[in-house]
């Protein structure tokens, strides 16, 4: 670099002369700064920007002057990557994340047959769930970190290994050790953690704006689909095999393919790079959730997605216990046929997948089409998809004393308007959210939805009913439906404070996202940030802005 003069002069100009490099256009390009490749920017005091700005005498010295410079190896650092390995990548993230749920909700799936196994009481089963969530809750802070600093598959598949292994494990507890039994489904929340933590960051790093959308709706496909396979697969396996523990031991083997397809086939993306982040550096974690901390739409966005988690908590582990109570109240004469739990797990299982498809569906949908008129139509689809689930679940749980039809209806609608935020909710935290601080941010937002989510939600259901039916006879269905209906309603409620969170969302979600959009692409540190001057340094490399054409 023989001649470079800096834009400080009176003409403020630009001279490029003698720089590394070949043509841009060629298929090799070192690293290099090319004429071709660059226009000025004054920023003035008063924040605008301008390219043919005359500058006076009496124009002010601490005027910003910012070198945007078009690089071409940031458009590369995407397309590297061919689009058959990026649509592989989604298609086995998917697959991941099938079975990451189905492990979750078996356990729902046989819960009664557990329950008899190991002499347990409703309060006690609300803790399996809530043992997983936990550990998951816990140890999702330490993988987002790791995530953001080191190789996020490598992370994947040591993970899916290690819950791969301990659930297997867990079908073997003996009765007499429900203890055991407990701590191994907590440590099922390692391996989980280690995944969901990191997963929707490398789609994030190789879609964008639309397509992004379209592929993260794919992805959260597996969380309906999954949990309802998780009943199907668990109370079938389980009754075609004559004992629960067999329910267990079908996604051990599927993990093991997962990991296989994992190592032969995905790649490792440059973070940032779907956006123009290349540049892009590490800050300190303290650092990263101060800026989490401070973004708004991200913080109520979370918070609405934690009521989602206490009711969906909730509602998976105990609706199939309670539709069974409530036929079993429809059917009280002595020569009523008895109740079919693998058959209740198996039709509740079909109506998740069912509400799942189309709620994710739909959801994605309205979005790509209202985006164009309302920036904001996000948090305002998911605050209109929880705020009208709600009577639908209540009235479900109203009318379950009396019909069972209408009962899976009404389920169904209120399962699928719940539904339609899944893909949205990590869609808005990806967007709003720098590159190299989203595996922390999703990990925040797990912490935060889970402790006060669903962690709780089925152990509080479980205490609640317990409480409900004082001191009648537990396991008598006159005694144990009502109360556990009871405790159920808390459900409802909790849909509408997330519709409430949503909507206060939406009052921030454009500006988060625009002012997330400059860092990734210039490392400006948004105004109202107290990130400091040097750490803002190690952001970026140089003040250059890549432009992804």
């Amino acid at each position: 670099m023989s001649a470079f003069t800096p834009p400080f002069d009176d003409h403020v100009t630009v001279k490029l002369h003698d720089m590394a490099g070949i043509s841009s256009d060629e298929d090799v390009v070192a690293d290099g700064i090319f004429e071709s490749d660059t226009e000025k920017i004054i920023k003035v005091s008063d924040h605008t920007t301008s390219t043919s700005l005359e500058p006076s005498h009496n124009q002010q010295l601490n005027n910003v002057v910012e070198i945007v410079v078009r690089n071409p190896n940031a458009n590369r650092a995407v397309n590297e990557i061919s689009n058959r390995t990026k649509y592989a990548t989604v298609a086995i993230l998917l697959f991941i994340n099938l079975i990451n749920y189905m492990d979750r909700f078996t356990v729902a799936g046989v819960l009664l047959e557990i329950e008899k196994y190991y002499k347990i009481s409703d309060s006690e089963s609300g803790l399996l769930q809530t043992s997983f969530i936990m550990s998951y809750m816990i140890l999702s802070p330490i993988f987002g970190y790791l995530g953001d600093r080191y190789n996020r598959t490598v992370i994947m598949r040591v993970g899916i290994i290690f819950w791969s292994g301990i659930t297997l494990a867990s079908s073997f507890v003996p009765k007499n050790l429900f203890g055991v039994f407990l701590f191994t489904r907590g440590l099922v929340g390692v391996g989980e953690a280690s995944y969901s933590t990191i997963a929707p960051t490398i789609i994030a790093d190789i879609f964008s704006k639309d397509m992004r959308t379209k592929m993260l709706a794919i992805f959260y496909f597996a969380i309906p689909v999954g949990s309802g396979l998780g009943y199907v697969v668990g109370a079938q396996v389980a009754k075609a095999l004559g004992a629960w523990q067999w329910a267990l031991r079908v996604t051990p083997a599927l993990g093991v393919v997962s990991v296989g397809l994992l190592t032969i086939l995905v790649r490792e993306p440059s973070r940032g790079a779907a956006d123009g982040g290349t540049h892009l550096g590490n800050t300190s974690w303290f650092a990263d959730l101060k800026y989490l901390v401070k973004n708004k739409s991200f913080m109520w966005s979370s918070l609405g997605f934690t009521c989602v988690a206490f009711a969906t908590g909730a509602l998976a582990l105990w609706a199939p216990k309670f539709m069974v109570l409530s036929i079993k109240i429809q059917n009280a004469s002595p020569d009523a046929d008895p109740v079919d739990d693998a058959t209740i797990a198996l039709i509740f299982g079909a109506i998740t997948c069912a509400a799942g498809f189309a709620g994710v569906a739909i959801g994605a949908q309205s979005a790509r089409m209202l985006r164009k008129k309302y920036p904001n139509a996000d948090p305002l689809i998911c605050a209109f998809g929880l705020m009208s689930s709600m009577p639908f679940l209540f009235i479900a749980l109203v009318v379950s004393r009396y019909s069972t039809p209408l009962t899976w209806v009404l389920i169904f609608i209120g399962m699928t308007l719940i539904c339609l935020n899944w893909s949205l909710v990590a869609d808005i935290l990806l967007y709003v959210v720098i590159p190299t601080r989203r595996s922390t941010a999703e990990a925040f937002q797990i912490l935060m939805s889970h402790l006060l989510g669903d962690a709780g939600s089925p152990y509080l259901i479980g205490v609640l009913s317990d409480a409900v039916r004082g001191d009648h006879p537990a396991k008598v269905t006159i005694y144990e439906y009502p109360s556990l209906q009871y405790a159920m309603f808390i459900t409802a409620f909790m849909c509408v404070l997330g519709g409430g969170a949503f909507l206060a969302a939406s009052l921030y979600v454009v500006k988060d996202k625009k002012a997330a959009e400059k860092y990734s692409t210039t490392g400006i540190e948004p105004p109202d940030s107290d990130t400091s001057s040097s750490e803002t340094s190690s952001v970026v490399s140089a003040p250059v802005r890549n432009e992804i054409t």
